[in-house]
């Protein structure tokens, strides 16, 4: 069975532990570049009027705070991310899954630095239970390309779409000549295209 169309009204973004030390644990996508397609999800997500849930693990050891450009695109789901004490599925732990499921949204995209330890669990468990789960890939990355293609296959076995960040706002802007589709043009302008 297919699932319904991917819109901002049915979707929810989920971006998991895009800590600032996390980040370097990131080698097989450069660093810029998760960060640009993260900046982007999160823009689009407020633009377009769509719950964000942040989590965070740890952050006062290694993994450190969450990017603070992500503080200034969505300062109140910023205050609310779930700081985890170090659950290493989020989907474990009661509060982030709350904080998920208290969206009403059916459908969840979600992000996260590492794919493999941070990304790819909860997005299975979130299937699981019966949520449609998109991954985007490249605001996501793993210590090695082979940590991420084992990541990758898991999450599809596991029933998770996976995804590029200009493929889903394309998905989500539906039409570009729409006023969603003119927002998301500029975001993905100034955070994906100008660069390169």
């Amino acid at each position: 069975m297919t699932p319904p169309k991917l819109t901002s009204a049915n979707a929810a973004m989920i971006l998991i532990d895009h800590q600032v030390g996390t980040l370097k644990f990131a080698k097989s996508i450069a660093h810029d570049l998760i960060e640009a397609n993260t900046r982007a999800l999160a823009r689009t997500a407020i633009a377009l009027g769509m719950p964000i849930v942040f989590t965070s693990s740890m952050e006062d050891h290694q993994q450190g705070p969450l990017l603070p450009v992500l503080e200034t695109i969505a300062p109140e789901a910023f205050a609310a991310r779930v700081k985890r004490p170090g659950v290493v599925n989020c989907w474990d732990d009661n509060a982030f899954a709350e904080g998920c499921r208290k969206t009403g949204r059916t459908q969840f995209i979600m992000a996260g630095v590492t794919t493999d330890v941070c990304l790819a669990p909860p997005a299975i468990s979130a299937v699981a239970e019966g949520f449609v789960v998109t991954a985007v890939v490249d605001a996501s990355g793993s210590p090695t390309p082979l940590t991420d293609d084992m990541a990758f296959r898991r999450m599809e076995r596991g029933g998770v779409a996976l995804t590029t960040t200009t493929a889903l706002l394309a998905e989500l802007a539906h039409n570009w000549a729409s006023a969603d589709g003119q927002k998301i043009m500029q975001i993905l302008g100034e955070e994906i295209l100008s660069h390169g």
